[in-house]
């Protein structure tokens, strides 16, 4: 069955300031529209995080790096963002969104599976943990202002951050291209002067009561560099973000705007979060937003608490629409409204679970630690496909879901895309280290080395799988 083109109708223009009902479909030449410059605020939204901050004083307060090598394991990581850029690319070649464009590594049906296991599943667990975030620093603020702490306004809140979610869903690309510029700098804004507040913590002759070295030291800076470098290789959905734009954008200005977005304001606010980290008496792993309750102005503190649940929102607007075009690909009929309306609920169902059980929210963050020996190899095969394929796609070619499809290869499955990512996974479970799992090469040597060899050997492999007949067209 093939999916048509979708007719240049009022309803489904990207028009701000109504509901866009466009789901995968194939976007027309005439609607194309907008600069990759826009790019850049759309990733820098949910960059400028409270999420930055804590993963910044991790590397000093739980790893024991100096200031310097902090800055050397946030500056490499930032890299990561290059492959989000390049898999951006593809969509304005395509007019369609990622979990469709990856058809063309996995097949029909073998992407399927993939979409439906990570697109759509954990990006459900994506939003419960950081709408628990949300409501929890939400319901301290209620505290601070001397609303008295119950389950039900617990609910209540959960169900309000969900709400504003869902929002940005609904009213989806435009909206989005709209308001996160005005909401990336009013978040650069709070979180600087929230610096400076926190700038007389600041010890730059900062050093270690044990200072690393030798093996102890690489293995700290291999453990950093996985943790900071498995947000930016999950954001599969970058080329949802591009799709509108006209067909003949320079692929290298939709990447570069759009890998940009997300290390600039990363790196920025992961090292003050390590500056921060080097303060006497200022606790920024167990406890925060106590740091920041303690360190900056009673005034501006409630300021601040607003600033971290909005960044979470962002964040949270771009998975909850993906995940709604990702439901779509899963060749299930529904238009994406109602696709979002369902994932919101799985996601806030989850969410109001985790807030009234700690232990819950415990076991699903110790999970998504090992998240990345999935998207180190997604990544990884897309962004080859895209260099393979010099970014060349058609968005009509991979909208037809038929037996006689280009993508339909052996029986609906490109097993070089899938074998690929599963060799990509080993390798990547072979050397990670998190508190649930310790791979054996990494028990053997103390180093985290699960984005590299997860990104090279899926790389490899699709590379070379894709020459043989794997790939071969059968019905």
């Amino acid at each position: 069955m093939s999916t048509p083109t979708s007719p240049q109708s009022e309803a489904l223009k990207d028009i701000a300031s109504q509901p866009e009902t466009r789901g995968i479909e194939l976007i027309p030449h005439s609607e194309r529209h907008g600069r990759p410059r826009a790019l850049f605020w759309v990733w820098a939204a949910p960059s400028v995080s409270f999420l930055s901050l804590t993963m910044g004083s991790v590397m000093i307060a739980v790893l024991g790096l100096t200031l310097a090598q902090a800055f050397t394991v946030i500056g490499a990581s930032a890299f990561a963002s290059v492959f989000t850029g390049i898999i951006a690319a593809g969509g304005p070649a395509a007019g369609t969104s990622g979990s469709v464009i990856s058809r063309a590594m996995y097949g029909v049906l073998g992407n399927r599976v993939v979409v439906g296991l990570y697109g759509w599943l954990l990006a459900a667990v994506y939003l419960s943990l950081t709408w628990s975030a949300a409501s929890v620093n939400g319901l301290g603020l209620l505290e601070r202002l001397g609303f008295a702490q119950t389950r039900a306004l617990g609910v209540v809140v959960v169900l309000l951050v969900s709400a504003l979610t869902v929002v940005v869903a609904v009213y989806g690309h435009a909206l989005i291209i709209k308001i996160y510029p005005y909401i990336s700098n009013g978040l650069v804004l709070v979180f600087a002067v929230a610096a400076l507040f926190m700038a007389p913590h600041f010890d730059l002759g900062y050093t270690p009561a044990e200072p690393l070295s030798g093996l102890p030291l690489a293995t700290a800076m291999t453990v950093g560099f996985t943790m900071l470098a498995s947000g930016p290789i999950s954001f599969i959905n970058s080329p949802d973000m591009a799709r509108y734009l006209p067909e003949e954008t320079p692929a290298w200005r939709t990447a570069a705007a759009t890998a940009l977005g997300g290390a600039l304001p990363s790196v920025v606010f992961t090292s003050i979060g390590a500056l921060i980290a080097t303060g006497a008496g200022v606790d920024m792993v167990s406890n925060p937003m106590g740091a920041f309750a303690s360190g900056l102005p009673s005034w501006y503190f409630p300021i601040f608490t607003v600033a971290v649940i909005v960044s979470a929102l962002a964040l949270n607007g771009m998975t909850a629409y993906s995940a709604s075009l990702s439901l779509q690909a899963l060749g299930i009929p529904i238009r994406r409204i109602p696709s979002v309306l369902i994932i919101a609920g799985i996601g806030t169902v989850l969410t109001i679970v985790s807030v009234a059980v700690y232990d819950f929210t415990t076991s699903v963050s110790l999970l998504l630690q090992l998240v990345v020996v999935a998207s180190a190899p997604l990544m990884a095969v897309f962004t080859t496909d895209v260099i393979m394929r010099r970014n060349n796609y058609s968005g009509a070619q991979l909208l037809d879901e038929s037996s006689a499809s280009t993508f339909w290869y052996r029986r609906g499955w490109n097993w070089a895309g899938l074998l690929s990512l599963l060799l990509g996974g080993l390798a990547s479970s072979l050397c990670i280290s998190t508190d649930v799992f310790v791979g054996p090469f990494s028990a053997a040597t103390g180093l985290d080395l699960a984005v590299p060899a997860g990104m090279l050997v899926a790389s490899g492999a699709y590379l070379l799988l894709s020459r043989t007949a794997l790939v071969r067209h059968s019905a």
